[in-house]
């Protein structure tokens, strides 16, 4: 199943399923609890970013190839930082290059992201998936300058200006994904591929970072779970490529589909 989140005619923001010939129905219930498809076909003026999450939490350095292409030891535990829910930004509506506090290291980073259908707390590896409503796609986008030089030595500073998580879609349930360690993922930038790897790559597969992340915390229903991107980031590369006005970059995982943002600066 595919839920998406979106507005229609009159503005209201609603949940509706996207069925194979992309005929939206509506939702009656709680996308986090019991819901049903009422079978009435949507309006839909704009696609949304697929949930508001309660919380971003995201992982550094969880691809073995990106760590090396780094020249980081592999870390002994998860990296967690967080995003803002302002960071948040809907599929098709840009990526905002800061300018107020000027950053010209804007970097993509494609991930898979993991939403929470169930608030969790001292969660088991071997039950983890079970509070998961599902998978979407997401662009970790990253000021390197704010993260690495102006920060303060912590991450949060770079990674959360506004626009810097765009999500969707929609999210496809876990029942569709069984295993979300099997998935290829792929960043394309303006037709060229610079990312393309697979989530079998993870140093935390997803129930680990469920079962470490919901250690002594208790994670709400909605959390949104940023689990990590591979090699070939723009930082990385030699010279390195960073996102620019007029750019268009698209996010694409395996059994979920493609997230798609322009590129502008901010006025």
């Amino acid at each position: 199943m595919k839920i998406v989140r979106f507005q229609d005619a009159s503005g209201d923001v609603k949940f509706g399923i996207r069925h194979n010939n992309d005929h939206i129905t509506c939702i009656n219930g709680d996308v986090l609890g019991t819901f049903t498809d009422t079978g009435k076909t949507a309006e839909v003026s704009k696609l949304l970013a697929p949930i508001e999450p309660r919380d971003i939490l995201c992982i550094g350095l969880n691809y073995r190839k990106h760590a090396a292409e780094g020249k980081s030891p592999i870390p002994k535990n998860p990296i967690v930082f967080m995003k803002n829910s302002g960071s948040l930004q809907n599929p098709g509506d840009p990526v905002i290059l800061p300018r107020r506090l000027l950053s010209e290291a804007v970097d993509y980073e494609c991930e898979l992201a993991v939403v929470l259908g169930k608030t969790c707390y001292n969660v088991s590896k071997s039950e983890a998936l079970d509070y998961v409503l599902g998978y979407t796609c997401a662009n970790d986008v990253s000021a390197r300058d704010w993260q690495k030089e102006h920060g303060g030595g912590q991450w949060c500073r770079g990674k959360t200006f506004a626009s810097f998580c765009p999500l969707g879609p929609w999210i496809v349930t876990k029942d569709e994904i069984p295993d979300p360690n099997t998935l290829g993922i792929r960043t394309i930038l303006n037709g060229q591929t610079m990312q393309d790897w697979n989530t079998d790559d993870m140093i935390f597969d997803v129930p680990t970072l469920i079962e470490f992340l919901s250690g002594s915390t208790r994670l709400e229903a909605g959390t949104v779970i940023l689990t990590g991107t591979p090699h070939g980031v723009g930082s990385a590369r030699t010279p390195p490529v960073f996102l620019k006005p007029g750019d268009n970059i698209t996010i694409e995982l395996d059994r979920i589909g493609a997230l798609t943002n322009p590129v502008i600066e901010e006025s």
